[in-house]
């Protein structure tokens, strides 16, 4: 199946929507390739997070939680204005396929830096029984996103 790309620049604290939704969701995505960088690496002094998820968020943080069912996958940046310091990323994002729209969010530390986001979307055809699955568990992570994690 084709790959769909798409890019941008999100500023720091914002959250922005991928339109991926279909009427009959038979349509399913995985992330193929996820990548970050800030607007002015060289000038940027920070620890960025960009995170993937399957439901809208109603507060951006820089916080990574694994055992979030929302969370697609994530991306964080440390990098410093001095040149003696190195730039680092670390990507990590699931095969998980999905049907609906998705929100990336970006939070910096220090710098308020605006960030350009890469990602790489591979196209699945979904039968009736994945369309079913792949709605179910959006259905699921909504719900568990409103109930009480367990202990951490």
């Amino acid at each position: 199946m084709p790959i769909k790309t798409y890019r941008g620049l999100i500023p720091d604290g914002d959250q922005i929507k991928i339109n991926l939704r279909t009427n009959d969701g038979k349509v399913g995505y995985r992330i193929n390739k996820f990548q970050v960088i800030p607007e002015d690496p060289a000038g940027t002094t920070g620890e960025i997070t960009v995170k993937i998820f399957k439901e809208p968020q109603t507060t951006v943080t820089d916080k990574i939680r694994f055992d979030d069912l929302s969370l697609l996958g994530c991306a964080y940046y440390s990098g410093n204005a001095n040149p003696n310091y190195p730039h680092d990323a670390v990507i990590i994002f699931d095969s998980e396929v999905f049907n609906q729209d998705i929100h990336i969010t970006q939070k910096d530390t220090n710098d308020q830096a605006k960030v350009n986001y890469y990602l790489e979307l591979e196209q699945v055809k979904l039968n009736d029984n994945e369309t079913t699955m792949a709605t179910l568990q959006s259905l699921r992570s909504r719900y568990e996103s409103f109930t009480p994690a367990g202990p951490s």
